[in-house]
């Protein structure tokens, strides 16, 4: 079944569209800010994200961005603003759609399935080269059982540490700050700062390269942050 992550802090709209969905036979999960909705992005894993521009403790705006850092999922992006700079700001953050309210719920189940319809042949095609580049360098991934596997063995890691590891293994090659890392894990761990994130990678290394010392998978972009590398 499609999951469906509501982000929406008022209670009666919240309410009237989660009650809507599931009865649409979608998996839902409703939260009210944005420290929430990042904790379900990574818990509830979901296959779209409605997200509400006005959060009671973030902008929902920046709360899109750190999402998209995250995940490639479709993010539609609701509110009773309806000027189009706004629209634009939320576009630019990485929002797939934007939806004004008041909307009908049939209009917003029409841009949840036009919105599927568009990401998954990209996704497909996406893990296929991903999963073909990661069999040859000898590191996989599988998010459905957690597991980090090197050389066909499986690895165990903590919760955060497959976190990170899956990000990084989800954009082979680009380089993540730690201020990046930070707000990625901040959803599971809340006391996470740049010590914490260099001990999360050390650790990594430990366990998935033959000589942690000269790394071949997790690189060091010094002065900036790190990158994984599938060569």
């Amino acid at each position: 079944m499609t999951k469906i992550l509501v982000v929406e802090d008022e209670k009666i709209i919240g309410e009237m569209i989660s009650m809507y969905l599931t009865d649409e036979n979608f998996t839902v999960r409703r939260v009210e800010s944005g420290r929430e909705a990042m904790d379900s992005l990574l818990r509830f894993d979901p296959d779209v994200v409605l997200l509400d521009l006005m959060l009671p403790d973030v902008d929902g705006i920046e709360v899109c961005r750190l999402m998209r850092q995250r995940s490639d999922r479709p993010i539609l992006m609701i509110s009773m603003n309806t000027k189009v700079n706004e629209r634009v700001r939320a576009l630019n953050a990485g929002a797939d759609d934007y939806l004004c309210k008041p909307f009908s719920m049939q209009e917003l189940k029409a841009r949840i399935g036009a919105a599927l319809r568009r990401y998954k042949p990209a996704a497909a095609a996406n893990e296929t080269a991903a999963a073909l580049e990661a069999r040859q360098s000898g590191l996989e991934l599988d998010p459905q059982k957690r597991l980090v596997l090197v050389e066909g063995r499986p690895v165990e890691t903590t919760f955060s540490e497959f976190e990170l590891m899956r990000l990084l293994f989800e954009h082979p090659g680009r380089v993540f700050t730690r201020d990046e890392l930070i707000s990625m894990l901040r959803g599971v761990d809340s006391y996470v700062n740049d010590r914490a994130i260099d001990v999360h990678i050390t650790n990594l290394r430990k366990k998935i390269e033959s000589n942690p010392k000269e790394p071949q998978y997790i690189k060091t972009v010094w002065g900036v942050g790190y990158k994984l590398v599938l060569d």
